[in-house]
């Protein structure tokens, strides 16, 4: 059986001819490729309910979602978000990266569910991290002149960040659909926002909030 409840949702509350028609706005999709390992990224004009759910597929809770005889899987393991479309089809100079998985966490997981917890998030995080870092790279040739700023972007790469808000919610978290969970959710990262936009808004466009290495790389890597 090939059930997956957020198609039909999608289908049904989702105007997708608008979406496709849209202008204003760059929209980008990011899904894995089952049979090459590959991310894949679909942008707007094309983008259908399928487009969606593959990006979402979980695959040891749904079936591969297939899209031109080709299957998918969530665009999470390959990127978690994909950050080159951005610099390659938009000249935004910021990229606002919303941090809802802890990167670090001070426990040791003992139980197998606890380790299969991490193990998601590890895996999950693996793909920002190693953008990241590159970002954090090329940052570093562009200011000190080795890259030319008239050809290479340096973009600026703000966090919201639900910091220890976070901590108590697992990866399994994830599946737990629950009105009271979602709107505690929806409140913390109100608050984070607000918070984000309270201490930097002023510096949106003009610098950098986020020393990348020691938030993605750590102070051993210095």
């Amino acid at each position: 059986m090939n059930i997956n409840p957020l198609r039909d949702h999608l289908e049904k509350t989702v105007d997708f001819e608008k979406v496709r028609a849209l202008t204003e706005l760059k929209l980008f999709v990011a899904a894995t490729n089952v049979h090459t390992g590959r991310i894949k990224v679909f942008e707007g004009p094309e983008l259908t309910a399928d487009h969606v759910t593959a990006s979402t597929c979980l695959p040891y809770l749904f079936q591969a979602v297939e899209i031109d005889g080709v299957p998918y899987w969530d665009g999470g393991f390959m990127g978690n978000p994909a950050l080159f479309p951005l610099f390659y089809k938009t000249a935004c100079p910021d990229i606002v990266i919303v941090q809802i998985n802890p990167v670090e966490r001070d426990a040791t997981p003992r139980s197998a569910a606890d380790i299969q917890d991490r193990l998601n998030e590890i895996t999950f995080s693996g793909a920002l991290l190693g953008e990241m870092r590159a970002i954090d790279f090329v940052n570093r040739l562009i200011d000190s002149g080795k890259l030319s700023r008239d050809e290479y972007i340096r973009p600026f790469v703000p966090r919201i960040d639900g910091g220890c808000c976070l901590e108590p919610f697992s990866a399994s978290s994830k599946l737990d659909a629950t009105w009271s969970l979602i709107s505690k959710l929806h409140r913390f990262g109100r608050e984070a926002a607000k918070q984000w936009l309270d201490e930097t808004y002023d510096s949106i466009g003009r610098e950098g909030t986020l020393d990348l290495r020691m938030a993605y790389s750590g102070p051993a890597q210095k």
